[in-house]
Formats: C-alpha cells, structure tokens, sequence
C-alpha cells in the first residue's frame, strides 16, 4: 500500500458522517444554551426557591458593546421593576391559570404582558429616531393612492369613536406607517396615544379607522408617551400589549369559551 492511501483500509465517508453529527450535537448545544441569556431562570409557584434553567444550564454572563457605546451583560439577574403581579391563580396548584384582580390590560396580564425592555427609544443604523411621526421627518409622506387616516375618527369594536387621529407614525427602517397617533378625552384633558397600524382597518369610504382589539372607551387608558415626538422600546412594548390584551379583555364575553 502506498503511503497516505487511508481510503485503503478507513472508511473516510463514514468518519465524515461521524464527525458532521459530532459537528451537529455541538452546535444544537450551542444555540440552546445561547438562547438562555434572555428570560431565564423561569419564576417558579414552587416553594423553596427553585431555580428552572432546563438543560443545558444558562451560561456564564457574556459582555456586549452596543452601536451607541453603552454596554450590556447577558444573561443579567432579573431586577424587579413592577410591584406584585395584580393576579392570583385559580387553582392552588402550581401552574394554574391566573385571574387578574385590577385591570388586566393596564397591569400586563395574559396577552396584555410586556417586557421590561430599555426605556429609550429605538434607532436607525444612521443614529437617527427609528419611529418618528411625520410631521418631524421630512421626505416622508402617504403614498397618495392610500387612504389618508388623518382627520377620522377611531372606532373600537363597540362602534363608539374614541378619538381623532393626528398624524401618522413612520418606521424608517423599513419604511412603513407603524403608528397612528390619536387625540383622545380623558377625565384630566385631552391626550395623545399611539394605535399601532396592525391593529386597525382604515376604510376610506365611510371616512373612519376601525379597532376591534378594544372599545371606545378604552383608548382614554392607552399608555402614554414621555416625550411627544418620541417612542421607547419599553412604551411600544406597553402600547402594543395593551391592544393585545383587548383582544381577551375588553368585554367579559371575550373571556367565555367559543363552545
């Protein structure tokens, strides 16, 4: 046999197949244990403290600089930002459904929960505001083939106007309308909320924006903004929550069974 001539007497296929699902277990191990720098340990109903990770266990705390020069640390222990859950389960058994004791949709509950995400907003790889409206974005409009929502009225699933939209908010990275931006009456004066578009069906012939996620009353009680002119991740992640949980919690009908 010549020198170097493996393929004589080794199966060179079958260590290849070998080594590609040795190659394989590595990277599934990898990516699973990678995904643990975000929500874990889980919060457990068991007594004692029980810390669930699963398998594999979550890694050591990894150092990442962001665009902006800041600095972050994942995974991070949790910090508690809100008070206790406005919740209490409806069994005594651990993992039992849990039944809201305030509002739900104000309280993050079920489809209303939201993460606990920078309070600062967004931004393009150029450095610039993301979500802006467009009253503050030169060189962006509505295609003038599309229904212009500014000026209707804001229907929720009851029929009942809740508000008047007052511009429209775009996402410049990819460029498309993200938000509407309502007028609405509440008790201490009149405010601005934000709609998010996916939530909505503008009808141009009857001249009105159509919500079904809540009623018109509920849009006195959207999360509001700190700044007019701008959203944070932590404020869309509410915004956006609070039509969410509309969609089980907005009128008691909702919460029955379909059958």
């Amino acid at each position: 046999m010549n020198t170097g001539a493996i393929t004589s007497y080794i199966d060179v296929a079958q260590l290849a197949l070998y080594a590609f699902w040795v190659f394989f277990a590595g990277l599934i191990y990898y990516l699973r244990r990678e995904d643990k720098r975000e929500g874990y340990p889980l919060d457990s109903d068991r007594a004692g403290g029980v810390r669930v990770q699963g398998w594999p266990a979550i890694p050591r705390p990894k150092t990442f600089l962001l665009q902006d020069g800041a600095i972050r640390v994942a995974p991070r222990e949790a910090v508690a930002t809100r008070g206790p859950l406005a919740a209490e389960p409806m069994a005594p058994w651990p993992g039992a459904p849990l039944e809201p004791t305030g509002n739900p949709m104000i309280d993050g509950i079920g489809p209303a929960a939201y993460a606990d995400r920078a309070d600062v907003p967004d931004r393009t790889a150029e450095g610039d505001l993301r979500v802006a409206p467009l009253r503050s974005v030169p060189g962006y409009t509505i295609e003038r083939r599309d229904p212009d929502p500014r000026g209707m009225p804001v229907v929720g699933a009851d029929g009942v106007a809740g508000g008047t939209v007052l511009d429209a908010w775009v996402d410049r990275s990819e460029a498309i309308l993200r938000y509407l931006e309502v007028t609405v009456a509440a008790p201490a004066g009149e405010r601005r909320v934000l709609l998010p578009v996916n939530f909505t069906r503008i009808n141009a012939r009857r001249g009105e924006v159509k919500v079904k996620a809540i009623l018109g009353a509920h849009f006195a009680d959207v999360p509001g903004l700190r700044h007019p002119d701008q959203v944070t991740l932590l404020e869309e992640d509410r915004i956006q929550a609070y039509y969410g949980g509309g969609t089980l919690y907005a009128t008691a009908a909702r919460l029955g069974p379909l059958l």
